[in-house]
């Protein structure tokens, strides 16, 4: 698992006084940085070295996420192809799932515009962090099972 925390900013904020949807992917994407070292130590964003294409991307919205708190993203891998990968982020504020998503990323070749299998030195990488989706929810589960009598809410106030 990949962690990182966000400040929530106010222009992350929506007309409801809590982070736009719009702002998740950009949240997702960051969180990722730690995965596209494993891929491209160098971060050299140039069609001729980036190998990592976004194929596909969801969203599931569970609780809103609010300005004054910050947020914990988690980042997974819960599936390894020959050619693509699938992560699973999640978005924790006050100690309760907010929102999660998964992405397929396809190692891909630019010049060629075609996939490539994914090399044996960065899927060894890759399995490090290795998490079944059955996994992770039973990990959540217990995880909200245990802070539900330290759940801290956001109160507003006009």
């Amino acid at each position: 698992m990949f962690k990182t925390i966000i400040s929530p900013s106010i222009s992350d904020m929506n007309a409801l006084r809590h982070v736009s949807n719009t702002v998740i992917p950009h949240w997702f994407e960051s969180a990722r940085s730690p995965l596209y070292t494993l891929f491209n130590p160098s971060h050299d964003l140039t069609y001729k070295k980036w190998n990592l294409i976004l194929v596909h991307m969801d969203f599931n919205f569970i609780k809103p996420v609010y300005f004054g708190y910050d947020v914990e993203i988690r980042t997974y891998i819960t599936k390894i192809s020959k050619s693509s990968l699938t992560l699973s982020q999640e978005v924790w504020q006050n100690g309760q799932l907010r929102l999660n998503g998964n992405c397929v990323m396809l190692y891909y070749d630019y010049i060629k515009q075609e996939s490539n299998l994914i090399p044996d030195n960065i899927r060894n990488k890759l399995m490090n962090h290795l998490i079944s989706s059955k996994e992770l929810e039973e990990k959540n589960r217990l995880e909200m099972k245990n802070k539900k009598e330290n759940k801290k809410e956001f109160v507003e106030s006009d």
